[in-house]
């Protein structure tokens, strides 16, 4: 007669391995990165410009501020705008970008290339930020935007907003310099006072730091007007105070593109990471504009800049929060119409 037995255990088998799973639990908690209040942090990525640029300092001024706050914000510098566009495309952990806004409007054309036309339709506006200025630094004999032509100019390493932009303001000129050489705002500053090019651009938000703390009044450089009257048809027409640098004594009439902080819509994948930190931001305008870089303090984070649409992960997150738009022009994204007609020649 066959009698049924039961499966052995081993005596507190279960009991064991309730305590197994417990200990690796606590350690895995233990070992979560955390905010002071115990919560875990949230790690995010933005990618902003070179060291010396304005992108880069506001980055660091939302890492100071996220960091206060539970989120490790992790700053990359870059080339610029377009290299921004296509990392915050590419890079998983990089969820945040600054770039020009006529950067994107130029992207945004390109329809025969299905890369380009996917990253425009999905790059999302978190804010508008500020102008930037375009500055064409040279030397003291060059008068005018027009006087370039025929001349020596750097015009931004190849990948950088600053670099498009010279581009596209050549060719709605039509002035024709005699050298574009593609290299880097450092390169051509040290190229210009050694006298070896005439002039060079950087688009940036005054005060820019380069030529706060590299260019001196015996350098016998000056800060080039830009009133073409093709240049300022497409782009906003704007100025860089008197006594913004040392070397510079007058305010000097330019033009400007809007910066933009972006994030690209994976759709569910950031949502609430992205919305999180521009809640942090739009709370915390007046400490950003107390202690950071000056331009946050002509930052309105409620500008309607036509063209764009705001990511719906931060409109969420804004829908309690969001103050009265102030009364304001509407912008046209910048040479948009002027792309239309480039591209289609």
């Amino acid at each position: 007669m066959k009698t049924s037995r039961r499966p052995t255990h081993q005596p507190g088998g279960a009991m064991f391995r309730r305590y197994t799973l417990f200990f690796w639990a606590v350690m895995v908690a233990c070992f979560l990165p955390r905010n002071g209040w115990g919560a875990p942090l949230i790690e995010m990525g933005m990618v902003t410009g070179g060291p010396a640029g304005t992108y880069y300092q506001f980055g660091l001024n939302l890492q100071e501020l996220a960091q206060q706050n539970g989120i490790e914000l992790r700053v990359d510098n870059s080339k610029g705008s377009i290299e921004n566009i296509y990392a915050v495309y590419q890079r998983p952990k990089t969820q945040l970008g600054i770039v020009q806004s006529d950067v994107l409007a130029f992207v945004s054309r390109v329809q025969s290339n299905p890369v380009l036309k996917g990253i425009a339709l999905k790059t999302k506006m978190v804010f508008p930020l500020y102008n930037e200025e375009i500055h064409l630094v040279g030397k003291s004999d060059i008068q005018g935007f027009d006087y370039l032509a025929g001349r020596k100019v750097a015009i931004g390493k190849e990948g950088s907003g600053t670099y498009m932009t010279a581009e596209l303001l050549f060719k709605v000129s039509g002035v024709e310099p005699a050298q574009r050489l593609a290299i880097g705002t450092d390169e051509a500053l040290d190229e210009l006072k050694r006298g070896n090019i005439d002039a060079m651009f950087y688009v940036a938000g005054y005060p820019v730091k380069l030529f706060s703390e590299s260019v001196q009044p015996e350098d016998n450089l000056a800060l080039i007007p830009i009133v073409h009257k093709s240049i300022l048809e497409f782009y906003p027409q704007s100025e860089i105070p008197g006594g913004t640098y040392t070397w510079q004594a007058e305010t000097v009439p330019t033009a400007a593109v809007k910066a933009v902080l972006v994030a690209y819509d994976f759709r569910n994948f950031h949502c609430d990471t992205v919305g999180k930190m521009a809640k942090l931001i739009y709370e915390n305008l007046d400490w950003l504009s107390a202690n950071g870089h000056a331009k946050w303090q002509s930052v309105d984070l409620n500008y309607q800049l036509k063209g764009w649409e705001q990511y719906d992960c931060v409109a969420k997150y804004l829908a309690g929060v969001r103050r009265p738009p102030q009364t304001s022009v509407q912008e046209l994204n910048p040479v948009l119409d002027a792309l239309k007609e480039m591209l289609a020649e």
